[in-house]
């Protein structure tokens, strides 16, 4: 794939060019999972399938995602912010199972979504600051 910005060569999954420090795709007109040029109204890319959102419609915060995991992380609540339900539910299961012990698990996580380590939702979206 290549920016539409500069013509450089990007990853596939590239959210900045290397090049020109810009997005490859260059708006919203472009999927955000497989980087197809795609109808600025279209709903789902017709390529790949993913449903197409606009510039932050439906970005979780970092900044919320990693305090929920700070402070109540071994109840999952940072997991189910962000969408993963099954891992947020086995968060709450390891935290009864060890009297409290497993909450050293979201602690941990809230510390990684804070530095930047975790930085995507169940859906693959990139979270906002």
């Amino acid at each position: 794939m290549f920016c539409r910005n500069c013509g450089k060569e990007v990853a596939p999954n590239a959210e900045y060019c290397a090049e020109c420090g810009r997005s490859p795709y260059n708006g919203t007109s472009y999927c955000q999972n497989c980087g197809e040029p795609t109808d600025a109204h279209a709903i789902v890319c017709v390529k790949c399938g993913a449903r197409l959102t606009s510039a932050g419609e439906g970005q979780k915060s970092k900044i919320v995602a990693g305090i929920l995991g700070i402070l109540v992380g071994g109840f999952g609540v940072h997991r189910f912010y962000l969408g993963f339900i099954g891992i947020g539910i086995i968060q709450i299961v390891v935290t009864l199972v060890t009297a409290g012990a497993g909450s050293l698990w979201g602690f941990i996580e809230g510390i990684l979504i804070l530095t930047g380590n975790f930085d995507k939702d169940a859906q693959k979206r990139p979270l906002k600051d």
